[in-house]
Protein backbone atom coordinates (compact mmCIF):
# COMPACT_ATOMS: atom_id res chain seq x y z
CA UNK A 1 0.00 0.00 0.00
CA UNK A 2 1.42 3.40 -0.94
CA UNK A 3 1.61 6.20 1.53
CA UNK A 4 0.31 9.71 0.95
CA UNK A 5 2.76 12.49 0.33
CA UNK A 6 3.34 14.90 3.19
CA UNK A 7 4.59 18.45 3.33
CA UNK A 8 7.62 18.92 5.53
CA UNK A 9 9.73 21.94 6.52
CA UNK A 10 12.64 22.81 4.25
CA UNK A 11 15.40 23.54 6.73
CA UNK A 12 18.93 24.82 7.06
CA UNK A 13 20.80 22.33 9.25
CA UNK A 14 24.21 23.11 10.73
CA UNK A 15 26.50 21.87 13.45
CA UNK A 16 24.97 23.04 16.78
CA UNK A 17 27.78 25.53 17.29
CA UNK A 18 26.87 27.19 13.99
CA UNK A 19 23.22 27.59 14.94
CA UNK A 20 23.97 29.92 17.86
CA UNK A 21 22.39 33.26 17.01
CA UNK A 22 21.72 32.26 13.39
CA UNK A 23 18.45 33.24 11.68
CA UNK A 24 17.05 33.28 8.17
CA UNK A 25 14.16 34.83 6.31
CA UNK A 26 11.54 33.01 4.29
CA UNK A 27 12.68 34.56 1.02
CA UNK A 28 16.27 33.40 1.61
CA UNK A 29 15.28 29.79 2.16
CA UNK A 30 12.82 29.75 -0.73
CA UNK A 31 15.54 31.10 -3.03
CA UNK A 32 18.02 28.48 -1.84
CA UNK A 33 15.40 25.77 -2.34
CA UNK A 34 14.65 26.93 -5.90
CA UNK A 35 18.16 27.55 -7.04
CA UNK A 36 21.70 26.38 -6.74
CA UNK A 37 23.37 29.02 -4.58
CA UNK A 38 26.64 27.63 -3.29
CA UNK A 39 26.84 29.67 -0.07
CA UNK A 40 24.58 31.11 2.63
CA UNK A 41 25.84 33.61 5.21
CA UNK A 42 29.36 32.24 4.83
CA UNK A 43 28.35 28.56 4.99
CA UNK A 44 28.90 26.17 2.10
CA UNK A 45 25.49 24.83 1.05
CA UNK A 46 25.22 21.06 0.61
CA UNK A 47 22.19 19.24 -0.76
CA UNK A 48 20.93 15.76 -1.41
CA UNK A 49 21.65 12.41 0.27
CA UNK A 50 24.42 12.68 2.84
CA UNK A 51 24.07 16.44 3.27
CA UNK A 52 23.22 16.17 6.97
CA UNK A 53 26.27 13.99 7.63
CA UNK A 54 28.44 16.62 5.93
CA UNK A 55 26.99 19.38 8.12
CA UNK A 56 27.59 17.30 11.26
CA UNK A 57 31.25 16.88 10.39
CA UNK A 58 32.01 20.23 8.77
CA UNK A 59 31.23 23.36 10.79
CA UNK A 60 31.52 25.43 7.63
CA UNK A 61 28.70 23.59 5.87
CA UNK A 62 24.92 23.98 5.95
CA UNK A 63 22.60 21.22 4.74
CA UNK A 64 19.51 22.29 2.80
CA UNK A 65 17.12 19.38 3.35
CA UNK A 66 13.57 18.50 4.31
CA UNK A 67 13.08 17.84 7.99
CA UNK A 68 12.70 14.08 7.60
CA UNK A 69 16.47 13.94 6.99
CA UNK A 70 17.36 15.50 10.34
CA UNK A 71 19.11 13.56 13.08
CA UNK A 72 20.64 14.56 16.43
CA UNK A 73 24.00 16.16 15.89
CA UNK A 74 22.78 19.08 13.81
CA UNK A 75 20.55 21.99 14.72
CA UNK A 76 18.23 24.01 12.52
CA UNK A 77 18.12 27.71 11.79
CA UNK A 78 14.81 29.43 12.64
CA UNK A 79 13.08 31.08 9.69
CA UNK A 80 11.13 34.28 10.38
CA UNK A 81 11.33 33.27 14.03
CA UNK A 82 9.70 29.86 13.48
CA UNK A 83 11.31 26.64 14.70
CA UNK A 84 10.73 23.83 12.18
CA UNK A 85 11.18 21.08 14.76
CA UNK A 86 9.23 22.34 17.76
CA UNK A 87 6.41 23.90 15.75
CA UNK A 88 6.49 22.53 12.18
CA UNK A 89 2.88 23.55 11.51
CA UNK A 90 3.82 27.25 11.69
CA UNK A 91 7.03 27.01 9.68
CA UNK A 92 6.79 29.03 6.46
CA UNK A 93 8.82 26.98 3.92
CA UNK A 94 7.72 23.44 3.09
CA UNK A 95 8.04 20.88 0.33
CA UNK A 96 6.13 17.77 -0.60
CA UNK A 97 7.93 14.57 0.34
CA UNK A 98 7.14 11.06 -0.79
CA UNK A 99 3.89 9.85 -2.24
CA UNK A 100 4.89 6.24 -2.83
CA UNK A 101 5.79 3.27 -0.66
CA UNK A 102 8.86 5.14 0.54
CA UNK A 103 7.14 8.35 1.54
CA UNK A 104 8.84 10.18 4.34
CA UNK A 105 7.04 10.41 7.68
CA UNK A 106 5.32 13.55 8.82
CA UNK A 107 6.10 15.02 12.21
CA UNK A 108 3.15 13.33 13.93
CA UNK A 109 3.32 14.14 17.65
CA UNK A 110 5.98 16.70 18.57
CA UNK A 111 7.15 15.98 22.12
CA UNK A 112 9.70 18.09 23.96
CA UNK A 113 11.43 17.10 27.19
CA UNK A 114 13.75 19.19 29.38
CA UNK A 115 16.53 17.77 31.56
CA UNK A 116 18.12 19.89 34.30
CA UNK A 117 21.17 19.36 36.47
CA UNK A 118 21.43 19.16 40.25
CA UNK A 119 18.58 20.73 42.22
CA UNK A 120 19.78 21.42 45.78
CA UNK A 121 17.00 22.87 47.95
CA UNK A 122 18.81 22.93 51.30
CA UNK A 123 21.48 25.09 52.92
CA UNK A 124 21.32 28.74 51.76
CA UNK A 125 18.69 27.98 49.10
CA UNK A 126 16.43 26.53 51.78
CA UNK A 127 17.11 29.42 54.15
CA UNK A 128 16.07 31.91 51.45
CA UNK A 129 12.78 30.08 50.87
CA UNK A 130 12.05 29.87 54.58
CA UNK A 131 13.00 33.51 55.14
CA UNK A 132 10.68 34.80 52.43
CA UNK A 133 7.96 32.21 52.92
CA UNK A 134 8.15 31.60 49.16
CA UNK A 135 8.66 27.88 48.56
CA UNK A 136 8.70 28.41 44.78
CA UNK A 137 11.56 30.93 44.96
CA UNK A 138 14.30 28.88 43.20
CA UNK A 139 12.16 28.51 40.07
CA UNK A 140 10.75 32.02 39.75
CA UNK A 141 12.77 32.71 36.58
CA UNK A 142 12.54 29.31 34.90
CA UNK A 143 9.20 27.75 35.83
CA UNK A 144 7.26 28.93 32.81
CA UNK A 145 9.75 27.50 30.34
CA UNK A 146 10.29 24.27 32.25
CA UNK A 147 6.59 23.60 32.69
CA UNK A 148 5.89 24.15 28.98
CA UNK A 149 7.69 20.92 28.08
CA UNK A 150 5.77 17.67 27.87
CA UNK A 151 8.23 16.16 30.37
CA UNK A 152 10.68 17.78 32.81
CA UNK A 153 13.34 15.81 34.69
CA UNK A 154 15.95 16.84 37.27
CA UNK A 155 18.26 15.38 39.89
CA UNK A 156 17.17 16.09 43.49
CA UNK A 157 20.51 16.68 45.24
CA UNK A 158 19.20 16.73 48.81
CA UNK A 159 17.02 14.89 51.26
CA UNK A 160 13.49 15.92 52.19
CA UNK A 161 14.06 14.89 55.80
CA UNK A 162 16.62 15.57 58.54
CA UNK A 163 15.55 12.71 60.77
CA UNK A 164 19.08 11.37 61.30
CA UNK A 165 22.62 12.53 61.97
CA UNK A 166 24.19 14.83 59.37
CA UNK A 167 26.88 12.74 57.69
CA UNK A 168 28.53 15.53 55.66
CA UNK A 169 28.73 18.27 58.27
CA UNK A 170 27.98 21.63 56.68
CA UNK A 171 27.72 19.98 53.28
CA UNK A 172 24.77 17.84 54.37
CA UNK A 173 21.92 18.89 52.12
CA UNK A 174 18.49 18.59 53.71
CA UNK A 175 15.41 20.46 52.51
CA UNK A 176 11.98 21.25 53.87
CA UNK A 177 9.40 19.16 51.98
CA UNK A 178 7.50 22.40 51.30
CA UNK A 179 10.23 23.17 48.77
CA UNK A 180 8.60 20.65 46.43
CA UNK A 181 6.10 23.41 45.64
CA UNK A 182 8.69 24.98 43.36
CA UNK A 183 9.31 21.71 41.53
CA UNK A 184 5.57 21.33 41.01
CA UNK A 185 5.31 24.90 39.73
CA UNK A 186 8.15 24.20 37.29
CA UNK A 187 6.40 21.11 35.96
CA UNK A 188 8.89 18.47 37.05
CA UNK A 189 7.62 14.96 36.44
CA UNK A 190 10.64 12.82 37.36
CA UNK A 191 13.24 13.31 40.10
CA UNK A 192 16.35 11.17 39.89
CA UNK A 193 17.74 10.24 43.31
CA UNK A 194 20.86 8.22 42.51
CA UNK A 195 23.38 10.70 43.89
CA UNK A 196 25.94 11.19 46.64
CA UNK A 197 23.78 13.41 48.89
CA UNK A 198 20.63 11.36 49.28
CA UNK A 199 22.25 9.63 52.25
CA UNK A 200 23.23 12.86 54.02
CA UNK A 201 20.95 12.18 57.01
CA UNK A 202 21.05 8.40 57.10
CA UNK A 203 18.76 5.56 56.09
CA UNK A 204 15.53 6.81 57.64
CA UNK A 205 15.77 10.19 55.92
CA UNK A 206 16.66 8.51 52.63
CA UNK A 207 13.60 6.26 52.67
CA UNK A 208 11.45 9.16 53.86
CA UNK A 209 12.67 11.32 50.96
CA UNK A 210 11.62 8.74 48.40
CA UNK A 211 8.20 8.38 50.05
CA UNK A 212 7.61 12.14 50.29
CA UNK A 213 8.60 12.78 46.66
CA UNK A 214 6.38 9.99 45.38
CA UNK A 215 3.57 11.00 47.70
CA UNK A 216 3.64 14.46 46.12
CA UNK A 217 3.23 12.97 42.66
CA UNK A 218 6.81 12.81 41.38
CA UNK A 219 8.14 9.64 39.80
CA UNK A 220 11.57 8.73 41.19
CA UNK A 221 14.39 6.32 40.43
CA UNK A 222 17.87 5.51 41.70
CA UNK A 223 17.13 5.12 45.43
CA UNK A 224 14.86 3.09 47.65
CA UNK A 225 14.32 0.87 50.66
CA UNK A 226 16.30 -1.92 48.99
CA UNK A 227 18.16 -2.58 45.75
CA UNK A 228 15.06 -3.74 43.89
CA UNK A 229 13.26 -0.50 44.74
CA UNK A 230 16.32 1.60 43.89
CA UNK A 231 16.65 -0.04 40.48
CA UNK A 232 12.97 0.41 39.68
CA UNK A 233 12.72 2.86 36.76
CA UNK A 234 10.68 6.03 36.77
CA UNK A 235 7.91 5.72 34.20
CA UNK A 236 5.88 8.64 32.88
CA UNK A 237 3.73 8.95 29.77
CA UNK A 238 4.11 12.37 28.16
CA UNK A 239 2.83 13.50 24.79
CA UNK A 240 1.79 9.95 24.04
CA UNK A 241 5.32 8.59 24.60
CA UNK A 242 6.34 6.22 27.37
CA UNK A 243 9.44 7.75 28.98
CA UNK A 244 11.46 5.42 31.21
CA UNK A 245 14.38 6.76 33.28
CA UNK A 246 17.07 4.96 35.28
CA UNK A 247 19.70 6.54 37.55
CA UNK A 248 22.86 5.53 39.38
CA UNK A 249 25.56 7.00 41.63
CA UNK A 250 29.21 6.55 40.68
CA UNK A 251 30.45 8.95 43.37
CA UNK A 252 29.63 6.90 46.48
CA UNK A 253 28.96 8.59 49.84
CA UNK A 254 25.26 7.73 49.87
CA UNK A 255 24.88 4.11 51.05
CA UNK A 256 24.70 1.39 48.44
CA UNK A 257 21.28 -0.24 48.39
CA UNK A 258 21.31 -3.92 49.27
CA UNK A 259 18.85 -6.81 49.18
CA UNK A 260 17.33 -5.63 52.47
CA UNK A 261 18.98 -2.26 53.12
CA UNK A 262 18.15 1.28 51.92
CA UNK A 263 20.39 3.19 49.58
CA UNK A 264 21.11 4.19 46.02
CA UNK A 265 22.19 2.27 42.95
CA UNK A 266 25.98 2.24 42.82
CA UNK A 267 28.29 1.89 39.86
CA UNK A 268 31.92 1.94 40.98
CA UNK A 269 34.16 3.75 38.52
CA UNK A 270 36.92 6.36 38.39
CA UNK A 271 37.77 8.90 39.57
CA UNK A 272 36.26 8.35 43.05
CA UNK A 273 34.89 4.90 43.77
CA UNK A 274 37.71 2.81 42.33
CA UNK A 275 38.36 1.10 39.02
CA UNK A 276 35.38 0.36 36.82
CA UNK A 277 33.52 -2.56 38.40
CA UNK A 278 32.33 -5.00 35.71
CA UNK A 279 29.60 -6.45 37.94
CA UNK A 280 28.15 -2.99 38.68
CA UNK A 281 28.13 -2.05 35.01
CA UNK A 282 26.57 -5.37 34.05
CA UNK A 283 23.78 -4.81 36.59
CA UNK A 284 22.95 -1.38 35.14
CA UNK A 285 23.09 -2.79 31.62
CA UNK A 286 20.63 -5.48 32.68
CA UNK A 287 18.31 -2.80 34.08
CA UNK A 288 18.45 -1.03 30.72
CA UNK A 289 17.66 -4.21 28.79
CA UNK A 290 14.81 -5.07 31.15
CA UNK A 291 13.28 -1.59 30.79
CA UNK A 292 13.66 -1.39 27.02
CA UNK A 293 10.50 -3.30 26.12
CA UNK A 294 8.23 -0.95 28.07
CA UNK A 295 9.85 2.29 26.85
CA UNK A 296 9.40 4.49 23.82
CA UNK A 297 12.22 6.68 25.16
CA UNK A 298 14.75 5.22 27.62
CA UNK A 299 17.23 7.56 29.35
CA UNK A 300 19.93 6.76 31.91
CA UNK A 301 21.01 9.52 34.32
CA UNK A 302 24.45 8.93 35.89
CA UNK A 303 25.91 10.88 38.79
CA UNK A 304 29.59 10.63 37.85
CA UNK A 305 32.88 12.27 36.93
CA UNK A 306 35.42 14.63 38.42
CA UNK A 307 34.21 17.76 40.18
CA UNK A 308 35.16 21.18 38.79
CA UNK A 309 36.32 19.90 35.40
CA UNK A 310 35.03 20.36 31.87
CA UNK A 311 36.73 17.13 30.82
CA UNK A 312 35.04 13.73 31.21
CA UNK A 313 37.11 10.93 32.67
CA UNK A 314 37.79 8.14 30.18
CA UNK A 315 35.42 5.65 31.77
CA UNK A 316 32.47 8.03 31.28
CA UNK A 317 32.81 7.23 27.58
CA UNK A 318 33.18 3.51 28.25
CA UNK A 319 30.11 3.33 30.49
CA UNK A 320 27.95 5.58 28.32
CA UNK A 321 28.72 3.61 25.19
CA UNK A 322 27.92 0.32 26.91
CA UNK A 323 24.57 1.72 28.08
CA UNK A 324 23.70 2.85 24.56
CA UNK A 325 24.62 -0.58 23.27
CA UNK A 326 22.32 -2.08 25.91
CA UNK A 327 19.40 0.00 24.61
CA UNK A 328 19.53 3.50 26.13
CA UNK A 329 18.26 6.26 23.84
CA UNK A 330 20.26 8.88 25.75
CA UNK A 331 22.65 9.20 28.67
CA UNK A 332 22.40 12.50 30.57
CA UNK A 333 24.96 12.95 33.35
CA UNK A 334 25.78 15.40 36.11
CA UNK A 335 27.62 15.87 39.47
CA UNK A 336 30.72 17.74 38.29
CA UNK A 337 29.25 21.24 39.00
CA UNK A 338 30.73 22.37 35.66
CA UNK A 339 29.29 21.72 32.21
CA UNK A 340 30.90 18.98 30.13
CA UNK A 341 30.60 18.08 26.43
CA UNK A 342 27.80 16.42 24.53
CA UNK A 343 28.77 13.60 22.19
CA UNK A 344 26.85 11.32 19.85
CA UNK A 345 27.42 7.58 19.98
CA UNK A 346 25.64 5.45 17.41
CA UNK A 347 23.40 8.42 16.77
CA UNK A 348 22.35 8.71 20.41
CA UNK A 349 23.29 11.64 22.65
CA UNK A 350 25.57 11.38 25.66
CA UNK A 351 25.52 14.49 27.84
CA UNK A 352 28.55 14.19 30.09
CA UNK A 353 27.67 17.02 32.46
CA UNK A 354 24.77 19.49 32.76
CA UNK A 355 26.36 21.47 35.56
CA UNK A 356 24.36 22.73 38.53
CA UNK A 357 20.81 24.03 38.20
CA UNK A 358 19.55 25.19 41.60
CA UNK A 359 22.62 25.53 43.83
CA UNK A 360 24.15 28.04 46.21
CA UNK A 361 27.78 27.74 45.03
CA UNK A 362 29.32 31.11 44.14
CA UNK A 363 33.09 30.61 44.34
CA UNK A 364 33.72 30.50 40.57
CA UNK A 365 32.07 31.43 37.32
CA UNK A 366 31.88 27.81 36.21
CA UNK A 367 29.76 26.62 39.15
CA UNK A 368 27.22 29.32 38.28
CA UNK A 369 26.94 28.22 34.64
CA UNK A 370 24.88 25.31 33.37
CA UNK A 371 22.82 23.94 30.54
CA UNK A 372 19.34 22.49 30.36
CA UNK A 373 19.08 19.90 27.62
CA UNK A 374 16.01 19.78 25.40
CA UNK A 375 15.14 16.62 23.48
CA UNK A 376 12.68 17.05 20.61
CA UNK A 377 10.90 13.91 19.44
CA UNK A 378 8.68 13.44 16.41
CA UNK A 379 6.75 10.47 17.61
CA UNK A 380 9.37 7.98 18.83
CA UNK A 381 12.10 9.50 16.64
CA UNK A 382 14.58 11.83 18.32
CA UNK A 383 15.07 14.73 15.92
CA UNK A 384 17.16 17.12 18.00
CA UNK A 385 19.16 17.64 21.16
CA UNK A 386 19.68 21.24 22.21
CA UNK A 387 21.63 22.80 25.04
CA UNK A 388 20.01 25.87 26.63
CA UNK A 389 22.54 27.98 28.57
CA UNK A 390 21.78 28.95 32.15
CA UNK A 391 23.23 31.39 34.67
CA UNK A 392 22.71 30.73 38.38
CA UNK A 393 22.24 33.98 40.25
CA UNK A 394 21.70 35.32 43.75
CA UNK A 395 20.29 32.77 46.16
CA UNK A 396 20.99 29.90 43.79
CA UNK A 397 18.16 30.96 41.47
CA UNK A 398 18.84 30.02 37.81
CA UNK A 399 17.71 31.84 34.70
CA UNK A 400 17.99 31.06 31.01
CA UNK A 401 20.37 33.36 29.15
CA UNK A 402 20.77 34.41 25.53
CA UNK A 403 22.74 31.69 23.70
CA UNK A 404 24.08 34.34 21.34
CA UNK A 405 25.41 36.54 24.16
CA UNK A 406 29.02 36.35 25.29
CA UNK A 407 28.35 34.11 28.30
CA UNK A 408 25.90 31.89 26.44
CA UNK A 409 28.37 31.39 23.61
CA UNK A 410 31.11 30.54 26.08
CA UNK A 411 29.01 27.89 27.79
CA UNK A 412 27.93 26.36 24.50
CA UNK A 413 31.49 26.37 23.18
CA UNK A 414 32.35 23.98 26.02
CA UNK A 415 29.28 21.84 25.40
CA UNK A 416 29.76 21.54 21.63
CA UNK A 417 33.53 21.97 21.52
Amino acid sequence: MSRSAVRLPVVLAVHPSGAIGAAAGRAEVEELHRGGAATWQGFRVVRGPGAVAVAMADRGAVALVTADALVPGVDVVPVDGHDPLRAPEAYPVTAEVGGGAGAGPGPGRVVTSLWTGDVMLGRRVGAAMAGTGNWELPFTQTADRLSAAALTVGNLECTLSKEGRATHGGDSFGADPRALAGLRRAGYDILTLGNNHLGDYGDTALVRTVAVARGEGFATTGAGADIAAARDPARVEAGGLRFVVLAFDAVGESPEAGPASPGVVWLRMPPITGPLAPADLAAVEQSVRAARASADVLVVVPHWGREYSHRPVADQYTVAHRLVEAGADAVIGMHQHWVQPIELYRGRPVVHGLGNFVFDMTFSEQVQQAVVVELVHWGRTLKSIRALPVRIGTGGVPRFIDPAGAEGRGILATVWG
